[in-house]
């Protein structure tokens, strides 16, 4: 009875493409409000809706809204993101739980990860459907506010969300980096997700491709003092190899 309902709540969700608690109270006149929020925590829990402020949106209509400027930046500079998602693929041991972030570098980690027991914490929808494809991943959404140019999640109640959780590594990316500005990003809300992500990592890993040197986004969320290891691809200026070398960052 449960799997049913839960089955035809989703479809329901599908259908519309986003609708709210009171729609679906309006829907479902014998459920309690209660059941039906625990069945969207479900149906989150296996990645088939994003739960928004009062109510929920189908993924199949987030990724129709947000799918094309996505694909369009999984196109720019692929050869550097494969080769720094295959190094990065190669630190990640059985048993770890991880912080994946949701840009396109990191859809191709997730690429070329291996399907190993792990816990995989991402803000990244397109991340988490392409490792729903692996067995053996237990993947957690962070929800909240829908960043439709790179198909990803933050919320302010990141901070509090972030202190009932626990991973070890932190693997993100960022669009811009400077020496004087640090990493940076072109939303607040997402730096503000990066920051409390980098204080409770034990980790964190920076996977930053050539073409982001030099320039400068809004918001910095991070300076080099900030990371532990820095994966990027063979055309990366050496001055900058040895900026980081001599912070102690491993540079891969």
């Amino acid at each position: 009875m449960k799997r049913e309902r839960i089955e035809e709540l989703a479809e329901v969700i599908d259908k519309r493409g986003r609708i709210t608690l009171e729609q679906l109270e309006e829907v479902f006149p014998d459920v309690s409000q209660m059941t039906l929020r625990r069945d969207l925590l479900k149906l989150e829990e296996d990645n088939r809706i994003i739960r928004i402020r009062g109510g929920a949106m189908s993924v199949k209509e987030v990724q129709k809204v947000s799918a094309e400027e996505y694909t369009k930046k999984t196109t720019i500079n692929t050869d550097a993101k494969i080769v720094i998602a295959q190094k990065a693929a190669g630190l990640i041991d059985e048993n770890t739980s991880i912080f994946l972030d949701g840009g396109t570098t990191a859809m191709y980690l997730t690429k070329e990860m291996p399907d190993i027991k792990c816990n995989v914490f991402t803000n990244g929808i397109a991340v988490a459907m392409e490792l729903a494809q692996k067995k053996n991943i237990n993947i957690t959404i962070v929800g909240g506010q829908l960043m439709r140019d790179n198909l990803s999640t933050a919320s302010p109640a990141a901070r509090e969300y972030f202190d009932r959780t626990n991973f070890e590594i932190a693997i993100v990316s960022a669009t811009a980096f400077t020496p004087e500005q640090g990493f940076s990003c072109n939303s607040q809300i997402e730096s503000e997700l990066l920051k409390n992500v980098f204080r409770k990592a034990r980790h964190v890993y920076m996977m930053l491709d050539s073409s982001k040197i030099g320039k400068i986004n809004p918001f910095t969320f991070a300076h080099l003092e900030d990371i532990d290891v820095l994966i990027t691809d063979d055309h990366f200026p050496k001055e900058y190899k040895q900026l980081f070398e001599e912070q102690d960052i491993v540079v891969m």
